[in-house]
């Protein structure tokens, strides 16, 4: 009887979501009617996840700005460095690889949404700025994404300056709020189920095509970030082969990282790599958690790709140096993405509201990347993290002309080098 506890364990988010998609998909093929009508499940998981990712953006961008360490380390500098090229970098392969290969979503599009293409970067910008200077409650009221990033900064800037009681608070509501987040995404079973559903009903099995489409465009963008961009940093970076560290840290952090789809818990995995590498203790200690949550390579791609999805669907021209703005906002918003599973997605919005695109039809988006989620978060996870020991070791062996910053310095060389280095005994 000992398996008893296992067998009745609540199956994990993922598992339940696959239930959620497979059952939507069997209603609608048996029963088109009544696929339709569960379509209201899908419609309140939208209308939650509308509600709470404002609050969302405004309280954690000010809780991460206020509590912001000052006067870190100067070796934290190029890793920082490095962070910042690298989610940029992975927002344009993004923003490319939606331009080569487009792709349309179904989505409910009211008919009086007035929406109309920019006219052109002149336009993007004056909408960027006013949209900047928005009243902070009309920002919330109005889910303006772009207003609340600006004054989430210039709150977290002048609440660095309050007392330690006054930031603790903040911190606290920004983990209550999160904790808001993690409460409406257990609905998203239940919210794939009827938006799968009620989609399928109408369409067939054709919107199931785009799901795959959209799927590919996200992983090719990841692989390519991991494979070939991030290998191009460290090598300018080092001047070394740069082939057998990415590929160690892809295959010892990124692998477990892919199965945890969390890189808060896979930061003992890579502290433990860091040490393996020969890297400094004292600066991995600070560079590892700082990067589990400002360096999201695979977030900025998500947001980008799901971003000129909603701009294809609603056949909106994009211009270069638009494209080049959305690259930068995908950024900013992936470093702001929320600690949870899914996070990413709620940062949609800020890049849907360059083009005009409102919280509707945005928040659809968003529901379609639960959808895909299944996957994409898992391979967006396992590129955020082992990009993190990619990163820290190329600086660390750059800031120190030859190794000097690390413990043990064959082994950084041979991970950087030619070659992989020998594994290390249990005992050392």
């Amino acid at each position: 009887m000992s398996f008893l506890p296992t067998f009745l364990r609540r199956p994990s988010l993922v598992t339940q979501i696959v239930i959620g998609l497979l059952a939507g998909v069997a209603l609608a093929l048996v029963s088109p009617r009544a696929g339709a009508a569960v379509g209201l499940l899908g419609t309140v998981f939208i209308s939650a996840l509308k509600a709470v990712a404002p609050v969302l953006v405004l309280v954690l961008v000010a809780a991460s700005m206020a509590n912001h360490r000052q006067g870190q380390d100067t070796r934290m500098r190029p890793i920082l460095a490095l962070y910042l090229a690298g989610t940029v970098m992975a927002a344009l392969v993004g923003v490319t690889a939606s331009f080569l290969f487009p792709t349309t979503l179904t989505l409910a599009v009211p008919a009086d949404t007035g929406l109309s293409a920019p006219g052109g970067i002149g336009e993007v910008l004056r909408t960027l700025v006013l949209k900047v200077f928005d009243n902070p409650f009309n920002a919330v009221v109005e889910a303006n994404y772009i207003g609340l990033l600006a004054w989430g900064i210039a709150m977290g800037l002048a609440l660095r300056h309050a007392g330690e009681a006054t930031r603790r608070v903040l911190s606290d509501f920004s983990e209550a709020i999160t904790r808001v987040v993690r409460l409406v995404i257990r609905l998203a079973p239940l919210g794939v189920f009827g938006i799968v559903a009620s989609i399928l009903a109408d369409t067939g099995l054709s919107a199931l095509l785009d799901y795959a489409h959209l799927l590919a465009v996200l992983l090719g963008a990841m692989l390519f970030v991991a494979l070939v961009g991030n290998p191009l940093i460290v090598f300018a970076v080092t001047r070394r082969n740069p082939w057998p560290l990415v590929l160690r840290c892809l295959r010892e952090s990124g692998i477990t990282a892919f199965f945890t789809r969390s890189s808060a818990a896979n930061i003992p995995v890579n502290m433990e790599l860091c040490r393996r590498l020969g890297l400094h203790q004292e600066t991995c200690s600070v560079a590892v958690p700082l990067g589990a949550t400002v360096n999201m390579a695979g977030a900025a791609i998500t947001i980008s790709v799901l971003s000129l999805a909603a701009v294809h669907t609603l056949g909106i021209p994009v211009d270069l140096p638009t494209a080049l703005l959305l690259s930068v906002v995908a950024a900013i918003g992936a470093c702001g993405a929320s600690g949870v599973p899914g996070g990413s997605l709620l940062l949609i919005p800020l890049a849907c509201g360059l083009f005009g695109i409102g919280d509707d039809i945005a928040m659809q988006v968003v529901a379609i990347g639960f959808i895909v989620g299944v996957v994409q978060d898992s391979a967006e996870t396992a590129l955020n993290s082992s990009t993190d020991v990619v990163f820290i070791a190329a600086a660390c062996g750059q800031a120190s002309g030859r190794d000097a910053v690390v413990d043990e310095p064959s082994t950084l060389s041979a991970a950087v080098g030619g070659g992989v280095a020998a594994e290390p005994r249990a005992g050392g």
